[in-house]
C-alpha cells in the first residue's frame, strides 16, 4: 500500500538534493496514533511499533522525525500544549484569564487528552528522560503567561512586581484540579466567575 512506504521515498523524485520531504499527512497520523495508544495503554506500555502500524505506515516514517519515545512525547505535547495559552490580547486581564482558561477547558473536555495529562504526571516521575523532553514545552508555555501578565501590567491593573511564578501556576491549577483531578465540570458561568477570582488574587499581589 502507498502509505505503507517511507514518505521520503516517494517525494525523492522531487527533491533534487536527496533531502528527505516530511509528509504531513503521514505526520498527522502519527499524531493522532501516538496520543490514541499513550490513552490506551498509559506510557509505559506505549509501543511506537504499534503506533506506526495503527498510523498506517512503516515504522521508518515514524523514527526519520521522532528516534525515541520521549522526544515524541516531548515533541507533541509542545506543539499541542502550546495552543492553550496563544490567545490574543482581550483588553483586560480577566479577558485574557477567561481566554486562556475557555482554551485549557476545551482540553480538559478531551477524554482521550485528559487520560494522558494524568498519567503524563505520574510518569514524568518516574522516567527522567521524559521529564528532561517535556521541561522546555512547560517553561514555554509559563512565558506565554509572562505574556499575558505585561500586557496586564502595562495596562496598569498588574504591578510590576508581581509574583511572575505564583501566577503561572494559579492560572491553570484550580481548573485543572476542577476537571482533571475531580472530574467536575465547568461552564461558562463557572469559567468567567474564576477568571474574576484570578484576577482578584493576582492584584492582591502589591
Amino acid at each position: 500500500m502507498e502509505r505503507n512506504r517511507s514518505d521520503d521515498v516517494a517525494s525523492r523524485s522531487r527533491s533534487p538534493s536527496g533531502a528527505a520531504v516530511m509528509r504531513a499527512d503521514v505526520t498527522d497520523a502519527l499524531t493522532r496514533a501516538f496520543f490514541e495508544e499513550w490513552a490506551r495503554a498509559g506510557y509505559s506500555g506505549l509501543s511506537l511499533e504499534r503506533v506506526a502500524r495503527s498510523a498506517g505506515v512503516g515504522k521508518a516514517a515514524l523514527y526519520r522525525r521522532w528516534p525515541e519515545k520521549f522526544a515524541m512525547a516531548g515533541d507533541l505535547l509542545s506543539r499541542a500544549g502550546l495552543t492553550i495559552t496563544d490567545v490574543g490580547d482581550q483588553g483586560s486581564l480577566e479577558g485574557d484569564l477567561e481566554a486562556v482558561l475557555l482554551a485549557l477547558r476545551r482540553v480538559l473536555r478531551h477524554p482521550l487528552i485528559r487520560r494522558i495529562i494524568t498519567d503524563l504526571h505520574a510518569e514524568i516521575e518516574r522516567t527522567p528522560a521524559l521529564e528532561a523532553a517535556i521541561r522546555p514545552f512547560q517553561r514555554a508555555r509559563r512565558e506565554r503567561i509572562n505574556g499575558l501578565l505585561d500586557r496586564a501590567i502595562a495596562r496598569g491593573e498588574l504591578p510590576p512586581s508581581v509574583d511572575r511564578e505564583t501566577a503561572a501556576d494559579l492560572v491553570a491549577a484550580p481548573l485543572y484540579w476542577r476537571m482533571a483531578v475531580l472530574g467536575g465540570r465547568s461552564d461558562r458561568h463557572h469559567i468567567a466567575r474564576l477568571a474574576r477570582m484570578l484576577a482578584a488574587a493576582l492584584r492582591a499581589d502589591g
